[in-house]
């Protein structure tokens, strides 16, 4: 049975506190750039009080609340990829020293983590990103590092943004698992309040440092009635029980030329995307100090290097390699991973400069399918 409590604003900060007592690195949701990001906190002062964010294909704007919330807004550009599976990563420096040389690899970070706001689509990612990279016989580890220990505070969502989909992914907007302890921010005789979830023993032993006291029936009754309201409110929908069918099936439907003659392959959506994984590595040398090193990055499916082998790139059209990435974040990846690769966060619709849309992609197939037909190469 799940164990609530509810915290004032000044308990949300004794929250925070009480995890940097304990040598947490803190992050959380923080206004830079006019954008909602996440970056180191101290207080309370930190976080987006009283703004939100307005979103849609291609577009996304920071705006003024008329109220004082402090988690009243949907996801931004950043997910909590950007930590545990960071954009560069060092892995490992060679000097020469005379007649020998010394090698130093990548250590794991000083601190563990402690993510304040993740809400249930980045939840769902991160368990994806679980699987993949610590999950099998292979295990990445910077990333196992990373993720040890990470002591995680979600949110219900209060708010769906205009390009969230999470509700018919089934991966939102109200948390399940994977939290230590879960808030819903809620508002009652004018009183902003958050009910606790409490989601590990880690997540309970903290508590006991915090103020607070236990939730009331009309206190959880206000929260479910929050994530029902933004269940109702999504602003995309994307069937997702046949989806893999649908577009395995549908390899040479002409839509792909369509979507291809608007997308300009900058690779926007899979650096947005909380679950794209792909790395590639680069060496570099410096011959008048006498160092080397290898350094990992992000990588995108959409560039021609990708799948570059000798002779030259797989996917050479914009056709093949959006093709590529819809169909294995929808499809394939179910065949790999076990389920889809899309949580429904809406963020490669936003940050799309052309505004290209997922939900509208298979939409389109969906309702103009040919007679399904075998793959042939591009």
């Amino acid at each position: 049975m799940a164990e609530y409590i509810t915290l004032a604003v000044d308990g949300l900060q004794a929250l925070l506190d009480e995890l940097k007592r304990r040598e947490y690195r803190v992050l959380g949701p923080t206004i830079r750039d006019q954008a909602i990001v996440y970056d180191d906190i101290e207080s309370l002062r930190d976080l987006p009080m009283g703004w939100t964010d307005e979103q849609s294909g291609g577009h996304y704007r920071l705006v003024a609340r008329q109220d004082d919330a402090i988690f009243g807004y949907p996801v931004g550009p950043h997910s909590w990829k950007r930590f545990l599976h960071p954009p560069v990563l060092p892995l490992w420096q060679a000097e020469s020293a005379g007649n020998s040389v010394r090698i130093t690899t990548t250590q794991g970070p000083d601190q563990p983590f402690a993510f304040i706001g993740v809400r249930s689509c980045d939840l769902h990612a991160i368990a994806i990103q679980d699987r993949v990279l610590i999950g099998g016989q292979h295990v990445d580890p910077s990333y196992r590092d990373r993720r040890k220990g990470a002591f995680i505070v979600a949110v219900n969502c209060g708010e769906a943004g205009g390009t969230c989909f999470c509700a018919s992914m089934n991966t939102g907007p109200k948390v399940e698992d994977g939290f230590d302890l879960a808030l819903t921010e809620i508002v009652i005789d004018d009183q902003r309040l958050f009910l606790t979830e409490v989601g590990s023993p880690a997540g309970r032993d903290v508590l006991l440092q915090v103020p607070h006291r236990p939730a009331t029936p009309d206190e959880i009754a206000a929260a479910d009635g929050v994530t029902a309201r933004t269940a109702a409110s999504m602003g995309r929908v994307m069937r997702s029980d046949d989806v893999r069918e649908l577009l395995l099936g549908n390899l040479d439907h002409p839509r792909w030329d369509e979507v291809a003659e608007r997308c300009l392959t900058c690779g926007n959506c899979t650096m947005v995307c909380p679950t794209c994984f792909c790395t590639s590595v680069e060496d570099s040398s410096d011959l008048l100090s006498g160092k080397s090193g290898r350094t990992r990055h992000w990588a995108s499916c959409f560039t021609l290097d990708f799948s570059y082998i000798h002779g030259g790139s797989v996917r050479g059209s914009a056709r093949s390699r959006y093709r590529q990435w819809m169909t294995h974040k929808l499809a394939s990846w179910v065949d790999q991973f076990g389920s889809s690769g899309c949580v429904g966060c809406g963020r490669c619709i936003t940050w799309c400069p052309v505004g290209i849309d997922i939900t509208e992609e298979v939409r389109a197939i969906r309702e103009d399918r040919p007679a399904e037909r075998t793959h042939h190469e591009d």
